[in-house]
């Protein structure tokens, strides 16, 4: 079997200032386009076999797959980010004002999506991605929440266990298996290119923007 890679966007100027970032399209900054060719250089490391490479079509998830030496086969809707609703834009302190103790795996996003939302694309992404691993490997360019997302049905959980995994701007993580049970092989890969923001990840907080609470 090959395997399924996710790979996940560099910094953005949101990102690196906590505020959530779904179908707004934030272009990379200075250090998401170092973080994005840095992870060109680690994926080279992998020796991947004629990859299928599938990209949430926001323009820094499709820069990032480029710098990175990849070349996008699909751009598709269903890698995209979680869509926040009236919380897109908001830091988590911010949402918390409006409702205490909120995180996106535990709480409602009013005018966007829901886990049951979040569950039935990942499941669909899987899908089709595993149906390429008898011949090729996969690559997911995309975002924070949802890659976490699709770490936790990899394994057979919830989507709420994507609290578990972090996920840091330009980080991969490698899906696979032994003797028939799937496995997360490595996981949030990089070279630790930091933002001089926040140590908080805006667009999922896949770092510290829920880290304390999760």
């Amino acid at each position: 079997m090959h395997r399924i890679v996710l790979l996940r966007h560099g910094d953005t100027e949101w990102a690196s200032t906590g505020r959530h970032t779904g179908p707004t399209d934030i272009p990379l900054t200075d250090l998401g386009r170092t973080q994005a060719r840095a992870a060109g250089r680690a994926l080279a490391h992998l020796d991947l076999r004629d990859p299928l490479v599938i990209s949430s079509p926001r323009m820094r998830a499709l820069d990032t797959a480029e710098l990175a030496g990849l070349t996008v086969d699909r751009a598709w809707d269903a890698v995209a980010e979680w869509d926040y609703g009236d919380y897109e834009g908001l830091t988590t302190p911010q949402i918390r004002t409006r409702a205490p103790d909120w995180t996106v795996w535990t709480h409602p996003c009013p005018g966007g999506e829901q886990t049951d939302h979040i569950l039935a694309r990942a499941d669909l992404v899987l899908s089709v991605a595993h149906s390429q691993l008898t011949r090729r490997d996969v690559v997911v360019v995309g975002h924070g929440h949802f890659s976490r997302a699709l770490l936790a049905r990899w394994i057979e959980l919830p989507v709420i266990e994507g609290r578990r995994f972090a996920m840091a701007p330009g980080a991969y993580s490698t899906l696979g298996f032994e003797h028939g049970a799937t496995q997360v092989l490595a996981h949030n890969v990089t070279e630790h290119l930091r933002s001089p923001g926040p140590a908080r990840d805006a667009e999922a907080e896949a770092e510290q923007g829920e880290g304390a609470h999760r």
